[in-house]
Order: C-alpha cells, then structure tokens, then sequence
C-alpha cells in the first residue's frame, strides 16, 4: 500500500473542482482483483480528490448508479475498474459527453485498455497515468456506435459477428475453466461443428454477398485478450476496420491462428481488411458481441462517430 500513498502521485491542477466516479466491477478477472477498486480510490484521493465509488454485482445495477451519478453535477471524470464488460459500461454512459473516461484495467482480457496503451494489472500505475491525463482532459477517441435488436449502444473496441462471437457465446455458458483459457479451449470446442456464414454486407453504399468464418467491424485492434485481428486499426482516425476471414479448413485456421496473438496473419489470402464509415451485416442465427459484450442477432448496422469519447490515456 505504500505505492497508494506515494507523493510522487500527481496532484489535481490549480482550480480544478468536483469529484471521481469510481465504478467498480467486483467480479472482474472472476474476482481474483477486487481489491483493484479500492485500492485506485486509495490512490485518487491521496492525489487529493474526491472518490464517489460505486459497487455492484449485476452489470445493470451497476449501470444504473453509473447514469445517478453523472448526472449530478461535479464530476471530473468517470474511471472504471475492471475488464472489458465494465469499459462498454463507461463507454455507453459518457459517448457524446465531455466527461472523460479513465480505465484501471483488472480484467481477463482489456483490449481496450491494451488500445490506449495502458498499465495492466498494475492498479497504481494506471491510476497515476489517468491522473496524469486527467491534468490536461484526456484525449478523444472514435466509438462504433450500433444499433441492434432495436436498441442503440456504443462500442470502443470491436465488434464480433461470426465465429469469435460463438466462442463468446459458448464461453460464457461455462463456469470453468477461469481466465483465458476458458476461452481457448471454447474456441477448439467451437471448431467441431462451426462452419461458414452467408452474410450480406453492405459498406460504405456498396452492399454484396459474403461467405466467411467470421466479420469483425474494428475501431481497436484487438480480441480475447491480445489477438490483433486488425492491427493498424486507429482509435482516433475517423474509420472502422471491416475484418474478414474467409472459409477456410479447420487444419489452415489452427495454422494461422497463432500468427494473430503478432498481427501477422494479414498478408493471408484468406484475410481481407477495409476501411469503412458504415457497415450492415446481415446473416441467420448469428449473434453480435462488442466489447466482449453480448448484442444481439444481426442485422447490426455500425457507424463510427469521430471523437465520439474522450478518455484519460
């Protein structure tokens, strides 16, 4: 606990007022960090702010305080504590606002917070680096914004249709294994009995038919902890990244599948990216994730909204 009460912390600058919001995903990394949360108000107040946490259990309990609270008045920043389901929290909550995000990533895979660039699983030092930007306002990032099912939410990583949302979806069914491997091994469950999707794309105007695995519409470059499906993909360009993987034999998908963890696999024939501003994907009984977040069935139609969030990173 010494690191919490370092005087090296960045202090509030001149004339800044109101208070944090710490949301705080206790079940983050299947609860193996929930002493993350407390600890980062630890830090932030020993910075000398004022910390409103907020603690829950259920994702829309805690989304629901999330809305109360900013929607008083005083509020510097809205930091996040936990994985990539509590960051699509923040994200919803502030897109369009002037609030900045702030993320103390404690979750199983953080793609968004490896997108920014972030400390991960080290809680004061991702506490320092978003007080740090909280000093000068963060910076602004593009958000995918969706509209699924008849809803309308927001995204700041990538959003999965096809094979990798399978996993997902099976994944999410089993209480063990914990961590990444849960995942990995849902991905070799899935290649048993997955097969090629008929999509029909339209991008841009241009709307065509589309065999393939799977279609990922990225404004991050990554999935699952650290697969770089779309590795040049830019938060703040003002594009989305339309990733496409071809059919291919399950024996040529293992064989390029660890290429993806280096972001080497896009030279593979299989392998198409794009740039869009918009995109519909339509497929039967496929079901759209973000942001590792459960959707909904396609149709989905993705527009990027350029600076739509600012964040502290």
């Amino acid at each position: 606990m010494q690191a919490v009460t370092s005087p090296a912390l960045p202090v509030p600058p001149s004339g800044a007022s109101g208070n944090i919001v710490l949301a705080i995903n206790p079940a983050a990394s299947f609860g193996r960090t929930r002493h993350a949360g407390h600890q980062a108000a630890g830090c932030f107040r020993a910075a000398g702010w004022d910390v409103v946490v907020l603690e829950a259990e259920d994702y829309g309990a805690l989304a629901d305080m999330v809305d109360r609270a900013l929607g008083g008045t005083g509020v510097a920043a809205l930091v996040v504590v936990g994985g990539d389901g509590v960051v699509h929290l923040g994200v919803n909550a502030l897109a369009g606002k002037h609030i900045p995000l702030g993320i103390v990533p404690s979750g199983t895979g953080n793609d968004v917070a490896r997108l920014l660039n972030l400390p991960l699983h080290d809680t004061t030092a991702a506490c320092r680096q978003a007080l740090a930007a909280l000093a000068f306002g963060g910076r602004k990032i593009d958000v995918g914004r969706v509209t699924v099912e008849g809803r309308t939410t927001c995204f700041a990583g990538v959003l999965s249709a096809g094979f990798d949302a399978a996993v997902n979806e099976r994944a999410n069914s089993w209480r063990w294994p914990r961590g990444k491997n849960r995942y990995n091994l849902a991905m070799l469950r899935e290649l048993v009995s997955f097969g090629p999707i008929e999509y029909r794309v339209t991008a841009d105007g241009r709307q065509w038919r589309q065999r393939a695995l799977l279609i990922s519409v990225a404004n991050g470059q990554s999935i699952g902890g650290g697969m770089r499906i779309t590795p040049e993909a830019a938060p703040d360009d003002g594009w989305l990244d339309l990733f496409v993987v071809r059919p291919l034999s399950r024996l040529r998908f293992l064989a390029v599948f660890p290429k993806v963890f280096a972001g080497n696999h896009t030279d593979h024939p299989a392998v198409q990216i794009r740039r869009v501003r918009q995109v519909r994907l339509e497929a039967a009984g496929v079901v759209a994730y973000a942001d590792g977040e459960r959707l909904g069935e396609l149709p989905v139609d993705v527009e990027v909204v350029p600076g739509g969030l600012r964040v502290l990173a």
